[in-house]
């Protein structure tokens, strides 16, 4: 017959349950890792983030003259792409766009204010590659410092 316990008093637990979801939470994982391997080796998911290389990366006010160069993480120049560049805690007026040329970079006159008080802004770059390309830009750029004299 059934015997009615209190809870306190059972002893039986549930003593394979643990086990067995540790042993399905690592089988798991490792087919989710076969499964991942094998997406990785299809080149048509895979985009490469680009970046900016300003130069100067420091300028002052009164200089506007930057060259920006995009690159892939392999340092390899992206021409083609279309440079966007916004003040942040700079100003500029409006927004300025150029586009890359065959040596992956364009040129920019810029010229950044920094406000009343201020010591130091940036400015920012945006990028829009190359149309057809497997780039991508989804990550923050680098900033070109602007620094009172």
């Amino acid at each position: 017959m059934f015997r009615a316990t209190r809870l306190r008093e059972d002893e039986r637990g549930i003593e394979g349950l643990p086990v067995r979801l540790v042993i399905a939470l690592v089988v798991g994982v490792a087919s989710l890792s076969v499964m991942m391997s094998m997406i990785s080796g299809i080149s048509g998911l895979a985009v490469t983030e680009l970046d900016v290389r300003p130069t100067p990366e420091v300028t002052t006010p009164d200089n506007g003259s930057v060259s920006v160069t995009v690159v892939d993480p392999d340092g390899g120049r992206v021409a083609g792409a279309t440079v966007v560049a916004r003040g942040e805690s700079a100003r500029l007026d409006g927004v300025t766009t150029a586009k890359t040329g065959e040596n992956g970079t364009a040129e920019f006159d810029l010229d950044p204010e920094l406000g009343p008080n201020q010591r130091d802004g940036t400015v920012v770059f945006d990028i829009k590659p190359p149309a057809g390309s497997d780039y991508a830009d989804r990550r923050e750029n680098t900033a070109l410092l602007v620094v009172e004299k």
